[in-house]
């Protein structure tokens, strides 16, 4: 008895002594690399393990980049690159795109030494309906996808990380600045960066001035909502448009570089008639949902970089700017950058100074304040 105690005392005692790349993953399920990387980057097309925000578990996908150098004697910085609308079917997933890296612009941060980590988020490249624009499901994802990142021995990522969005990654970048202390205790948020972010979800669904880019981001929204929680859409549209509606969301990822098909075009413009004098602040249960996942400036952390075109036809910038002059009411200090380009280049176009001002914020430097400005 006393050697078989002893045995399964040295069992244990192996196994806690193990080095960490041989221990069980807790998050990450798997990393292949990637051949088609940019020069200068390595790179791992990953799938990890998230929850919704109902605790639901989840396998989902994304990718991680690093540079293509030895591993520093220190953990690498961090930053969650957290992509805008690329659509809400399954086959709309960034890491499936040979776009990825070319429309990336979180990617431009590899090249200044950082892990940049970047989810697809639950239900893109996972067979689940997307959560479009739905926060605590989104924020889990991307936190989950930052622990999974330290799991790659390669990527030599550390606990500290920044987040950067844009468009619908930029409400996933503030909702990950809500509930990264909470969900996520082991790791440390640095800052927070938000190219032309919806905030005001029903606001920016009734602002933008684009009202065709507007009829497919609803369609998006109404899909992913009806389908994920039963919410009818007969107080919305008929059931012929109803039809148009799921054909847009499951047919369509957002082309950077390709004209849209016909049927598209006459679908877009056929909800856009449709919903032309539709508000869904004002029809439930779409008003409230769209409330809950909101952002409430009152709940988003310091430092915080916002940038925002005053030419922006997606984003509403006046929807924006009354969100930054909430934040700065709080106290909150923020970096305030606008610019006159399109919604499509709002993290391209402001991707140096945000990438200089999250280094100074990993650096210890005291963070600028704009609040004044408004």
């Amino acid at each position: 008895m006393r050697h078989l105690l002893a045995a399964i005392l040295l069992t244990i005692l192996s196994a806690l002594s193990l080095p960490a790349a041989a221990q069980p993953s807790r998050y990450l399920i798997s990393a292949q690399p990637m051949g088609d990387a940019p020069p200068g980057v390595q790179a791992w097309r990953v799938q990890y393990w998230t929850t919704n925000g109902n605790g639901t578990r989840f396998a989902v996908t994304g990718i991680v980049a690093a540079p293509m150098e030895a591993i520093p004697p220190r953990p690498r910085r961090v930053i969650a690159w957290t992509h805008g609308a690329w659509g809400v079917a399954e086959k709309c997933a960034p890491s499936l795109s040979p776009d990825f890296f070319p429309y990336s612009a979180g990617m431009d941060a590899v090249r200044s030494g950082y892990a940049v980590v970047a989810p697809d988020y639950i239900g893109l490249a996972s067979p689940t309906m997307h959560p479009f624009l739905v926060g605590p499901d989104t924020a889990n994802s991307v936190l989950d996808a930052v622990r999974a990142a330290r799991e790659i021995p390669g990527a030599a990522a550390g606990n500290s990380f920044a987040v950067w969005g844009e468009s619908q990654g930029g409400h996933a970048a503030l909702w990950t600045a809500i509930t990264a202390r909470s969900y996520a205790p082991d790791l440390t948020l640095v800052a927070t960066a938000a190219a032309a972010p919806p905030t005001d979800l029903a606001a920016n669904l009734r602002e933008g001035s684009d009202k065709n880019a507007r009829a497919l981001l609803l369609s998006f929204a109404l899909h992913s909502w009806s389908t994920l929680y039963g919410f009818p859409q007969d107080s919305i549209t008929n059931r012929t448009n109803q039809g148009i509606i799921r054909r847009l969301a499951e047919n369509n990822c957002v082309a950077f570089n390709k004209k849209p098909k016909l049927g598209t075009i006459l679908g877009i413009l056929t909800i856009a008639r449709a919903t032309k004098n539709k508000d869904i602040a004002k029809i439930e249960p779409f008003g409230s949902f769209a409330r809950t996942n909101s952002v409430d400036p009152a709940r988003v952390p310091g430092p915080l970089l916002i940038a925002q075109s005053s030419k922006d036809t997606i984003v509403a910038p006046a929807v924006t700017r009354k969100f930054a002059k909430a934040v700065c009411r709080r106290g909150t200090q923020l970096r305030w950058i606008e610019m006159t380009g399109g919604h499509g280049t709002s993290a391209k176009d402001s991707a140096q100074e945000t990438i200089d001002w999250i280094t100074s914020r990993f650096d210890g430097n005291p963070p600028p304040n704009d609040c004044r400005r408004f």
